[in-house]
């Protein structure tokens, strides 16, 4: 998919309806099944919405398609169902699932003694590799501990790319570390009236896979809209599969990241090579929902999950989220724990650094500051800087600032405000504090700060809710963008000059209130002084983030589920006042949770027209307790340039 860029009554063209089963099918996967006693079967939905499976049948390789009775009919988003198959599964069988039309949805072949005690998907519910199972079973829950501690070379093999446009290319891809023979292996599509064919049939060099690279080969089997390729290895056992929907595989559909991730449709087929994961989402084995990807790991002591509260509705108008639909967790499990606060949640304002995009600034809000870069696709503390984030104060180096939101001022300082101290958090405090990043020790005090709290009466109510919804976020919009769009001064009622308040700097500062969603607009003068300049009205009951957007030239407001998880892009319009533009839902992958940070790295990081958007959650929560969000902070997606 590509963007056309700017449209006449919003900021980027909206996604066409996605070409996808409406009913979901492709995001439910088989995920394990035994041959022995109960001969059980479990279904995992991969996809972000439940799925209705009433009246889907199964089959072996011995039986027409039966009805089964399973233990719900309708399968949670990360949900699992299970049921134990109306005949005999076999020693060696396959187990093949439809909907109730007769669609193919998945399909699974074993050779003798492979589904003893049961074979699981591994590395991945719904997506991973197949293999025997070495432990009990696991039905109705994670397949992880059922895994072997180290899966088989032939496990590392994965379908990587597939196109159904006439040369019905497939691809696979060897993310292990030694050869892998594949003489003897075959492949098959949805058609359970095909028998697999041998892949050295289509491909007579297709023998071996080297550590890291590739084979292809044309199907003779021919590959259409709903379809699939299975891989069976030389015993035929199932190693992977892709299933895609109308629309999908064209021009092809590939793994996102290569090798390893979901199946997503792409702009460009790369067979051969590494995949240019160019698509906006969708694909094969996961339909148009999108996944929430990586993740893991165990939470460290006292890092305690906070439930997201004050749950909204989407304001009407809202669009869909115009990026990739996949997001990936983006830090390490409870990775922002600190000496004064043990607990991993409280992460909020989120910017990346204009001049050095490969640095994203995030705030705690129990007075920390990190300074983020990426290592192996997540963002962690750079430890050049601190690796352990960096505590700051108030002026004169006092209190405990509730720091909220964050931007990088035209200085390259990072400028924080807070709502409040929190050791005394019934009182608000409502301030943008200056910090020169380059301050050696391992705690900041501000350059310069600026206190607005009497601007605020309605927050000082004694009462520590109240004095919790001042400022939550902060950004700073360059003067020549205000000047270029021709903005009317409030203060003047004339096109905008920034020569009439010399001491401000080069920009002013738009502060998030998160009481009634509001924009203050600030000049923060040299000698501590300030400049009101009036409100912006955001058309939200609230804001979490403020952050302007060079890319789409626009300020973005962001709220958290208080507004339904949405982006409010405003501009100038023609009578010279900032008002909302466009507003956008996240990924609809994304938790539902208190998102209160936002921020889009700078279009020089473009690639393929897309570049990184990163989110931060407040409260750690995700997708609840047990799941693979569970812990984390950080969410990173992707949006158009």
């Amino acid at each position: 998919m590509t963007f056309s860029g700017l449209v006449a009554t919003g900021l980027v063209a909206a996604q066409p309806a996605a070409a996808a089963d409406p009913a979901g099918y492709q995001n439910v996967r088989i995920n394990e099944v035994t041959s022995s006693n109960n001969d059980t079967v479990e279904l995992f939905n991969t996809g972000s919405t439940a799925v209705s499976i009433s009246g889907w049948t199964m089959s072996d390789d011995g039986f027409s398609p039966q009805s089964f009775s399973p233990s719900s009919t309708t399968i949670a988003a990360g949900g699992f169902v299970t049921f134990n198959s109306p005949k005999g599964l076999g020693d060696s069988d396959k187990l093949v699932i439809y909907t109730a039309d007769g669609t193919v949805v998945d399909r699974v072949d074993w050779a003798s003694g492979a589904a003893k005690p049961a074979m699981a998907r591994c590395g991945g519910d719904g997506t991973g590799a197949w293999v025997t199972t070495t432990t009990a079973t696991t039905f109705g829950s994670a397949n992880a501990p059922g895994c072997p501690s180290s899966l088989p070379a032939a496990s590392r093999i994965r379908i990587n790319e597939v196109t159904s446009d006439g040369a019905d290319t497939v691809e696979l891809y060897n993310g292990g570390t030694s050869a892998v023979g594949i003489g003897s292996w075959k492949y098959v599509d949805n058609d359970t009236t095909h028998a697999p064919v041998s892949i050295s049939s289509s491909s007579p060099s297709a023998t071996s896979i080297p550590a890291g690279g590739y084979v292809t080969f044309n199907s003779t089997l021919g590959l259409g809209d709903n379809d699939s390729v299975l891989l069976l290895d030389g015993n035929g056992t199932t190693v992977d599969s892709v299933t895609w929907a109308t629309g999908g595989a064209k021009p092809s559909d590939e793994r996102c990241a290569n090798g390893t991730g979901w199946f997503r449709t792409a702009v460009t087929a790369t067979p051969g090579g590494a995949n240019s994961c160019t698509g906006a989402g969708g694909g094969g084995g996961g339909g148009q929902t999108g996944h929430l990807l990586g993740g893991g790991g165990a939470l460290t002591s006292g890092c305690t999950p906070e439930a997201p509260g004050g749950t909204g509705s989407t304001p009407a108008g809202t669009l869909a989220w115009p990026g990739g639909l996949d997001v990936t967790i983006a830090d390490n499990v409870c990775a922002f724990t600190t000496s004064t606060g043990p607990e991993g949640r409280d992460l909020s304002g989120l910017a990346f650094d204009p001049a050095n995009p490969s640095v994203l600034w995030a705030a705690k809000n129990k007075n920390w500051l990190y300074k983020l870069v990426k290592s192996n696709g997540k963002w962690v503390p750079d430890p050049s800087w601190s690796a352990t984030g960096k505590q700051i104060r108030f002026a004169g180096g006092t209190g405990q600032p509730d720091s909220e939101g964050l931007t990088v001022g035209a200085n390259g300082h990072v400028y924080v405000t807070s709502e409040r101290d929190n050791g005394n958090n019934t009182v608000p405090k409502d301030t943008i504090m200056e910090f020169d990043p380059a301050a050696t020790g391992s705690t900041l005090t501000p350059i310069h700060q600026w206190d607005m709290t009497s601007q605020f009466p309605q927050l000082d109510t004694g009462s520590k809710d109240d004095a919790n919804l001042g400022f939550e976020g902060v950004g700073y919009v360059p003067d020549s963008w205000l000047t270029a769009n021709s903005w009317v001064d409030p203060l003047t009622g004339a096109a905008y000059n920034p020569a009439n308040y010399p001491l401000h700097g080069a920009g002013l500062f738009f502060a998030g209130l998160e009481w009634d969603g509001t924009l203050h607009v600030y000049g923060l003068n040299s000698d501590g002084t300030f400049t009101t300049f009036g409100t912006v009205a955001t058309g939200k009951v609230s804001v979490m983030d403020v952050t302007f957007d060079a890319g789409t030239q626009r300020i973005v407001a962001t709220c958290d589920n208080t507004c339904g998880e949405t982006h409010t892009f405003l501009k100038v319009n023609a009578s010279g006042a900032i008002v909302p533009d466009v507003t956008y839902t996240n990924p609809a992958v994304m938790p539902v949770d208190n998102l209160e940070g936002f921020a889009l790295a700078p279009t020089s990081t473009c690639v393929n027209g897309f570049r990184e958007a990163v989110w931060s959650d407040d409260g750690i929560y995700g997708f609840g307790s047990g799941t693979s969000s569970y812990g984390h902070s950080l969410y990173s997606g992707t949006f158009p340039c």
